[in-house]
């Protein structure tokens, strides 16, 4: 963030200000105006962004975001019924494309955790009903969405609680903080800051919103 932006809004090319983590970029910026923050209720999507955050751990969700299209056509578009069924053979496969993260450990946590989204599915009806039932109170979110105040938050105890229930279930790479980013990403908390040109734009679209029961 530059030093004359220290209330957290940067302005893009186009002159608007936005949440300082864009960078400038033209891909981060639209992922920010068009997805983070946007309420979700897609099962694929869903399971597509609790692998990606998976794979960024340790890494930039920019990296992750650039090679998004890639992770796409290597997992079957993310379809947790075909990559439930992925076996030794598509490991090796996934672990000589460059165009992912070659990480033996996530590549396999992806395939199980499409066999715990198949048995979620089997018992909650979708994994939008799952996710949509961790929803913070309002009473847990801060009283001001300030730069200082948003920084501060690494994981909420929302966050805590699905975590720590996907680990229960068998899930991997869950753990809070991932969980936490997820939820900022899927819409189920708005932590765009108070002067962006995008925080209304999400809160509406949450009003609209009917979290799948």
């Amino acid at each position: 963030m530059s030093a004359d932006a220290k209330d957290g809004l940067v302005a893009g090319p186009d002159g608007r200000l936005r949440c300082w983590w864009h960078g400038g970029l033209d891909d981060y910026i639209a992922y920010h105006d068009t997805e983070w923050g946007r309420p979700v209720a897609d099962d694929r999507r869903l399971f597509e962004k609790l692998c990606l955050e998976g794979f960024q751990a340790g890494l930039s969700w920019l990296t992750i975001l650039r090679k998004r299209e890639n992770f796409r056509r290597a997992f079957a578009g993310f379809d947790f019924e075909t990559v439930a069924r992925f076996g030794e053979a598509d490991v090796e496969r996934l672990l000589q494309d460059a165009g992912i993260i070659r990480h033996r450990g996530k590549i396999e946590a992806t395939i199980n955790n499409a066999q715990r989204a198949r048995e979620l599915v089997a018992e909650k009806g979708s994994i939008a009903a799952y996710v949509w039932a961790f929803e913070p109170e309002p009473k847990e979110r801060p009283s001001e969405f300030t730069y200082e105040a948003l920084r501060a938050i690494t994981t909420s105890p929302s966050a805590q609680a699905m975590s720590k229930d996907l680990k229960k279930r068998g899930w991997r790479f869950v753990g809070p903080t991932t969980v936490y980013a997820f939820m900022q990403a899927m819409g189920l908390v708005n932590d765009h800051l108070e002067g962006c040109v995008i925080r209304e734009e999400a809160a509406s679209d949450r009003q609209r919103f009917k979290p799948p029961a």
